[in-house]
């Protein structure tokens, strides 16, 4: 299953590769959190509705109220590509989470990111409760604080 969804990830990346903009368009205000390369090399693109996989294997593996729920996300990040629905993408907070899931992605590899992922919405379902999202929640609740800029980078990766 997990090669089945990465697959359909790969897809929906070439699908949409003309739309995607640089996360470098962001630099300014992620100044001091992300380094250049990571935004040069990160992208996003604003979409009517969130892509999600109405795969069957995974109703069977007990997601459903998570693909189900596509209207409830402001975005989703597949490897290194994020989709944001338009009022999403005019939050610089929900960019700087739905780059906590870029750099996880990049950390953990393909397989262990959804493999993990997957296992933590099973688990605790989506909220802060699941640690990755945690992660990232946490991570946005800092920057919209206006905390000291830190490096989001090797905090991620410390704590993965």
């Amino acid at each position: 299953m997990i090669d089945l969804l990465e697959s359909w990830i790969d897809e929906v990346n070439e699908a949409h590769k003309s739309d995607r903009r640089p996360c470098s368009v962001l630099q300014h205000q992620f100044e001091g959190y992300y380094r250049p390369d990571l935004l040069r090399s990160s992208y996003f693109v604003v979409v009517k509705a969130i892509p999600m996989p109405k795969m069957p294997e995974l109703r069977e593996a007990g997601l459903a109220d998570f693909i189900d729920n596509e209207g409830h996300f402001g975005g989703i990040t597949y490897k290194d590509t994020y989709y944001l629905v338009p009022e999403a993408a005019r939050d610089v907070g929900i960019h700087f989470h739905e780059l906590v899931h870029v750099i996880q992605w990049r950390t953990l590899g393909a397989r262990n990111f959804i493999q993990r992922y997957m296992e933590e919405i099973r688990r605790f379902g989506y909220s802060e409760k699941a640690p990755l999202e945690g992660m990232a929640y946490g991570l946005q609740r800092m920057f919209e604080k206006g905390v000291v800029p830190f490096d989001v980078e090797r905090k991620v990766v410390a704590t993965l």
